[in-house]
């Protein structure tokens, strides 16, 4: 372990906050599902945030090869690190986009049929579970990097940047998939 860098806390106290913030923002997603239409504000931009959230899936996904070819092909640690930093900001929009799509519409259902739907629900499942994963995934990962704990890092990076790259690419298939069934576009 690298103790040239010192740890401004520890890594306890490091799991506490990872658990605390996954187990809110899991809260807040699965608790928005729920809230009643009356409490949900109503935003003419609402409408346009699934294509905003796979634009910016796409840029994560995007970012996130770019910080794999830094590191793994030019050794560039610098970029590697720029553009790592760039898919967790974007992945914060994106989560603030989400959350504010979720706050103000209403859920819309799958209206394909047959193996589409079939497709469609497995990918969905798969992006839902893999999506509550990758945060405490990614925390750690910058976590490990930042402290100086490399060997941890590149440990759990082998993990986290599949999961995360899957996430991301599913996530803008996903918006693929649903866009005809919105109300807006029927």
């Amino acid at each position: 372990m690298n103790t040239d860098k010192k740890n401004w806390i520890s890594d306890k106290a490091f799991f506490w906050l990872v658990l605390g913030v996954s187990v809110a923002v899991l809260a807040v997603v699965v608790l928005l599902r729920y809230l009643p239409t009356e409490f949900r504000p109503n935003l003419a931009l609402a409408k346009h945030l699934p294509f905003i959230n796979a634009v910016l899936n796409s840029c994560v996904s995007v970012a996130l090869l770019l910080g794999f070819y830094m590191i793994r092909v030019r050794r560039n640690k610098a970029l590697h690190q720029v553009f790592m930093l760039l898919a967790f900001l974007i992945s914060a929009l994106f989560l603030v986009s989400y959350v504010t799509y979720h706050t103000s519409m209403d859920h819309t259902e799958y209206c394909g049929e047959g193996l589409m739907k079939g497709l469609y629900y497995t990918i969905l499942f798969s992006h839902i579970m893999l999506a509550a994963i990758i945060l405490p995934l990614v925390l750690y990962t910058i976590y490990f990097s930042t402290t100086g704990n490399l060997v941890k890092h590149r440990k759990l990076a082998r993990w986290t940047f599949p999961i995360w790259l899957y996430v991301s690419v599913t996530g803008v298939l996903v918006y693929v998939l649903i866009s005809p069934c919105y109300p807006w576009n029927q």
